[in-house]
């Protein structure tokens, strides 16, 4: 697996590809899952600003992969890039052995942005049943449709407020009836875009539980991104974000071993500080305080 130096640049010692084997074998069942997620080169544009600098990752299949790291550090870029939402593209990027972007990969993969994608004027359930509309047409298919509208509806706990209106319920409720939608189609792939942003803690924690619950009986692949450190610790696998680029790739038990730190939070700042160290400028400099993403 190619790692993407923490410096910027793509060149690898004998060292580095030391390092890169012995980090492959802290979690083994990564090495013997396949991947669901293969990048190699990647980068994205969006406006004048190169947001993704060559990133080289891999996300294992039927697994929890936490995609972390400050505001603005491009996770959103790479998600959209992912979901074949993201113009201005450049490199390589496989999504269950397809481009990205490939129309085959469409029902493949549930996608929930970071602001609820419902419609405020219609129910939970006539929310779900419109977009298993979509997933789903035709009359013959109609059982098929309201088996997994139900299905959904329990899956996010809402099942005693599936005939509220959307725009009646909690922030927290309209995050989960979009989870919902995603859920529909029994995707091989969930991409999750800071779906626990705003919640409560009792939410938080259960909106996890059935994430690993996903994963673990329907085989399916989750990557969760994150600004918010200790939800690191949840994942199987991690990809920490810095500036545009992967400043690490490990499990959370590694990164903590191999920066000697008690916390995923105090390896990822210890990653910092050694990148800006080598890069000749203090952390939290101007240059570490990255603007947010821009438009596409």
């Amino acid at each position: 697996m190619m790692n993407y130096a923490a410096d910027g640049s793509g060149d690898r010692s004998e060292a580095d590809d030391t390092e890169a084997d012995d980090l492959e074998a802290t979690d083994p069942a990564t090495a013997t899952t396949p991947a669901a997620i293969t990048a190699r080169s990647l980068t994205a544009v969006r406006g004048a600003r190169t947001v993704l600098r060559g990133l080289d990752f891999t996300v294992p299949a039927g697994r929890i992969t936490g995609l972390l790291g400050p505001s603005g550090c491009g996770k959103t870029t790479l998600m959209r890039a992912i979901t074949g939402t993201q113009a201005k593209v450049g490199g390589t990027l496989t999504v269950l052995g397809r481009p990205a972007g490939d129309p085959a990969l469409r029902p493949r993969i549930g996608y929930v942005t970071q602001a609820p994608s419902v419609y405020d004027d219609l129910t939970v359930r006539q929310n779900l049943a419109h977009f298993a509309a979509v997933l789903l047409p035709g009359r013959a298919h109609r059982h098929e449709r309201r088996a997994a509208v139900d299905r959904a509806v329990a899956d996010v706990d809402l099942t005693s407020h599936a005939d509220s209106l959307a725009g009646r319920l909690s922030g927290g409720q309209r995050s989960r009836v979009s989870l919902a939608v995603a859920l529909l189609g029994a995707p091989e792939l969930l991409v999750l875009d800071e779906p626990t942003v705003g919640l409560d803690p009792v939410l938080r924690r259960d909106l996890w539980d059935l994430f690993h619950r996903i994963a673990a009986d329907r085989g399916t692949t989750l990557l969760v991104s994150s600004h918010v450190m200790d939800e690191a610790e949840r994942c199987h696998r991690l990809l920490l974000m810095r500036e545009g680029e992967i400043l690490a790739e490990d499990t959370p038990e590694a990164l903590r071993r191999r920066n000697d730190t008690p916390t995923v939070e105090e390896a990822f700042l210890h990653l910092v500080d050694a990148a800006a160290a080598r890069e000749g400028r203090r952390p939290g400099t101007a240059h570490d305080q990255q603007d947010q993403e821009p438009r596409p």
